[in-house]
């Protein structure tokens, strides 16, 4: 995916001048090693110019990781630090930065190889705070040096995620259909957040479509999209407007990025979109999102930002679905009842029309939309990737802004089941431990919208740092309740 960023994460080892030097030095030789043993050594930079001990030494390491093309920063107590030099680096390093510490090493030297970094770490977070910088400081950040390999390996989504907002634009088209005031929220916390946003009209990307009239690369996008498809292109003659205007977006990307490095898609799908462009874009969405393009329907902006964010924490594909129907009480009994260790209250269905990567299905087929073609004619409702999504690891989450431009973000950490939906779209069968109360007490108190994005895998670790970095407030970072903890709102009695 090259619509994302590449971390290169800069260790600046710090040291308190009443402290032996040398503790910082070989300690931070030490954490690189142990890095390189486990993980890709391109990721880092270790500067050689200095061990930080004074404001002169900090600017020395902050131009040094800056020439070598740094863009998240780790500050690496080898000792107990200065507190006011290695936070004064934190605060003029432009991008995503962490603290973690050294442990002690041997009771056989603790006398002039005791490094007093846990206490010094104290004093960083302290500083920090006192200088309004924002940092990632891991669970418990003292370690050895495998450990604390391990905790800087850990923070590379977290700043893929920040370095990638920080240089995002999405691209809108359209207001939300009418009767979905759900995906409706103000776009100030984009601003907020460094996101920059270009909203067009309908009208707009029409005029881009005709444009793409014949265009000459129009056959080779097709027999892109029939390889793809294999036997599953039931509508064969619907792919030439589907590369028409797979063409016209990735065109529109190209020409509208700006100054941007990174861009997102708030599309338009309905109601007029099919009578109009003569076919439903919903392929041509999974298509871009497979490309590292996150295109979200119906005009859901920070379900567009949402799926922008798990694509940097994943690295995959990610996909965007309504929290969409229950599960039926036959099928719980016949397919999980017994078979896997959930209540049917922790299970739903998570469905949308045919947005979803085809590498995220377990077989897809090209249709028309169901149910659209309810009220319309069905030759212009094709282009739908219909299939049932993969059974595996899943995280649903979103960020969302409310009506009085406040940030709030779930997640919830589950699996698809390895269950035949027996029906349409691209669907799937998603179990979350304590779903139904979660259900109740987070997405429907506070008032989320239906659509949730879905990234393949277990982050809810990486996506709560990230949610706490760019600063949703504690008590608006939700998830879903083991059993046994209560929500602030549900009946203690019930």
């Amino acid at each position: 995916m090259n619509n994302i960023p590449q971390v290169k994460l800069g260790i600046v080892a710090v040291s308190r001048d009443c402290f032996p030097e040398s503790l910082s030095v070989n300690r931070r030789k030490a954490l690189v090693a142990a890095y390189a043993e486990k993980y890709d050594v391109q990721d880092i930079y270790e500067c050689p110019v200095c061990i930080v001990e004074s404001e002169i030494h900090m600017v020395q390491a902050l131009e040094d990781i800056k020439k070598a093309g740094c863009n998240a920063l780790c500050v690496y107590l080898g000792n107990f630090g200065p507190e006011i030099s290695e936070t004064l680096l934190a605060k003029h390093f432009d991008g995503p930065k962490m603290f973690v510490a050294a442990a002690e090493e041997s009771q056989n030297d603790l006398s002039d190889g005791r490094g007093d970094a846990y206490c010094g770490m104290l004093n960083a977070s302290y500083n920090l705070k006192l200088r309004n910088v924002g940092a990632y400081i891991p669970e418990y950040p003292v370690g050895t040096a495998q450990e604390c390999a391990d905790m800087m390996h850990e923070f590379l989504p977290i700043a893929r995620t920040i370095i990638g907002l920080s240089n995002l634009k999405i691209i809108s088209f359209g207001p939300r259909p009418l009767n979905f005031l759900a995906c409706n929220a103000p776009i100030k916390p984009l601003y907020d957040l460094g996101v920059e946003i270009e909203e067009n009209s309908e009208l707009d990307l029409f005029e881009a479509f005709k444009k793409h009239d014949n265009d000459p690369r129009i056959p080779a996008k097709v027999a892109e999209m029939e390889a793809e498809l294999g036997e599953g292109n039931k509508k064969p003659e619907v792919l030439p407007k589907l590369a028409q205007y797979e063409l016209t977006l990735l065109d529109w990307v190209e020409a509208h990025r700006g100054y941007r490095k990174y861009v997102a898609i708030a599309g338009k799908c309905w109601p007029a979109f099919q009578t109009q462009f003569g076919f439903v874009p919903c392929y041509v969405n999974s298509r871009l999102t497979g490309m590292g393009i996150p295109v979200s329907c119906e005009v859901d902006i920070y379900g567009c930002l949402s799926e922008f964010i798990g694509t940097c924490v994943s690295e995959d594909a990610v996909t965007l679905l309504d929290i969409n129907n229950s599960v039926p009480a036959d099928m719980y009994k016949e397919s999980i009842e017994g078979k896997f260790d959930y209540t049917q209250k922790d299970t739903f269905m998570g469905f949308h029309c045919g947005n979803t990567c085809s590498k995220k299905l377990s077989s897809c087929t090209m249709k028309y939309q169901k149910i659209m073609a309810r009220n319309l004619p069905e030759e212009v409702t094709q282009g739908t990737l219909e299939g049932d999504i993969v059974p595996g690891d899943i995280t649903f989450y979103r960020l969302q802004s409310t009506a009085d431009c406040k940030l709030r973000a779930y997640m919830a950490e589950g699996e698809v089941l390895p269950v035949a939906t027996k029906s349409f779209g691209g669907i799937g069968v998603f179990a979350i431990p304590e779903m139904g109360r979660f259900y109740r007490h987070v997405l429907i108190e506070k008032n989320y919208p239906h659509h949730g994005a879905v990234a393949f895998g277990h982050f809810g670790k990486a996506l709560y740092e990230v949610f706490k970095y760019i600063g949703v407030p504690l008590e608006d970072i939700n998830y879903n309740q083991p059993k046994g903890v209560r929500y602030p709102t549900e009946n203690p009695f019930a």
